[in-house]
């Protein structure tokens, strides 16, 4: 069954986003198109990226990179839940992706924000991250505003109108990565 990874974005303490990405995780695991799975970066610590061999040549050195290789390796596609902060993505994030290469490749990727404006303007830098990365990005996304989706800028309350957002989103990624599978398995030429 294909596998897709709810990825939490922030390891910031009184995080957003963890009840952002438990949100959506409740939802996706309602389908039965996909195997999904919350993958929270506060359970893999990385420090700033210390391979001192480009993560495209797979010598991983650190046990913290190899079993982060490992749990990502297990995915066909990933949802990232990601804050904005600055105009982009979280520092943990970035830093998260950086660490492997080969494990993105020819996977697909959807993307939930949140910020004042939808957290917008991360998920543009994350899609030019992930088109580097060699991830096949969905349109559909949802981008939640801190002003009308959380109570007080703090408490999430997501509004029934986004539901049809992340089904919509959910579709498009399921869809991608089961078709990316062809690519993945040498089928078609990357």
């Amino acid at each position: 069954m294909t596998k897709i990874a709810i990825i939490l974005g922030s390891t910031r303490p009184g995080r957003n986003g963890e009840a952002v990405a438990k949100w959506v995780a409740e939802i996706a695991l309602r389908r039965s198109d996909a195997a999904f799975e919350l993958v929270d970066l506060a359970d893999y610590p990385l420090p700033h990226l210390d391979e001192p061999t480009p993560a495209a040549y797979q010598a991983y050195q650190n046990d913290h990179t190899k079993a982060w290789s490992a749990k990502i390796s297990e995915f066909d596609g990933f949802v990232f839940v990601t804050p904005e902060y600055n105009h982009s993505t979280s520092g943990v994030l970035k830093n998260a992706l950086d660490y492997l290469y080969n494990e993105w490749n020819n996977k697909a990727a959807a993307f939930v924000s949140y910020g004042s404006v939808g957290g917008a303007r991360a998920v543009e830098h994350l899609r030019l991250i992930a088109a580097e990365l060699q991830m096949a990005t969905v349109r559909g996304q949802v981008a939640l505003s801190l002003s009308t989706e959380f109570e007080n800028y703090s408490v999430f309350k997501p509004n029934d109108y986004l539901l049809p957002q992340v089904d919509t989103m959910l579709d498009q990624l399921v869809s991608w990565s089961k078709a990316l599978e062809t690519v993945r398995s040498g089928g078609a030429s990357a």
